[in-house]
């Protein structure tokens, strides 16, 4: 990203990032870095995409991009991973619904990025765009973070093994 690309992306971003709440995602562990992270990271690059491919409603793509995974785990314990899965996108909604004023087409992004995990089918091009960016970078943080940490705590699981005496 440019310099000048970042200072546009952090103008349109910059009250959601302010937020008290929005910024409890910084605690919260999401494919092996933070919800916050993952959610700037999805908001980055849905920005770029709709810069290249000049999409008109580039600020409210982004600011829904960002708000997707708006939810804090304790909001859903009790839940089994699938649940999770389904139902943090109304979660993440009615969060958003708390500090700012959606349209509809940012109310579908949020609601249908998890598609085909929940069935809301997403109606416009914004939310499969936001939606397709989001499985690839989870894609990405999954194998570059998550996958990484796994495969060195086997590693030093391993070492103690051979280490042990026999």
């Amino acid at each position: 990203m440019s310099s000048k690309t970042k200072e546009e992306f952090y103008s349109v971003v910059k009250d959601i990032t302010n937020n008290k709440e929005f910024n409890k995602l910084n605690k919260e562990l999401h494919h092996g870095i933070t919800r916050y992270d993952h959610s700037l990271r999805v908001a980055r690059w849905t920005y770029q995409f709709c810069e290249l491919f000049n999409i008109k409603s580039i600020n409210n793509t982004t600011r829904a991009a960002l708000l997707h995974d708006f939810y804090i785990d304790n909001e859903l314990l009790g839940e089994n991973k699938f649940e999770k899965l389904s139902d943090h996108p109304n979660l993440a909604l009615e969060n958003s619904l708390k500090y700012y004023k959606l349209d509809n087409v940012q109310q579908d992004i949020i609601k249908s990025h998890m598609f085909p995990c929940n069935l809301n089918v997403p109606k416009y091009k914004e939310s499969w765009i936001v939606s397709t960016i989001d499985k690839v970078v989870g894609t990405y943080e999954m194998l570059r973070f998550k996958t990484s940490l796994y495969i060195g705590i086997y590693c030093l699981f391993l070492f103690e093994i051979i280490r042990l005496p026999r």
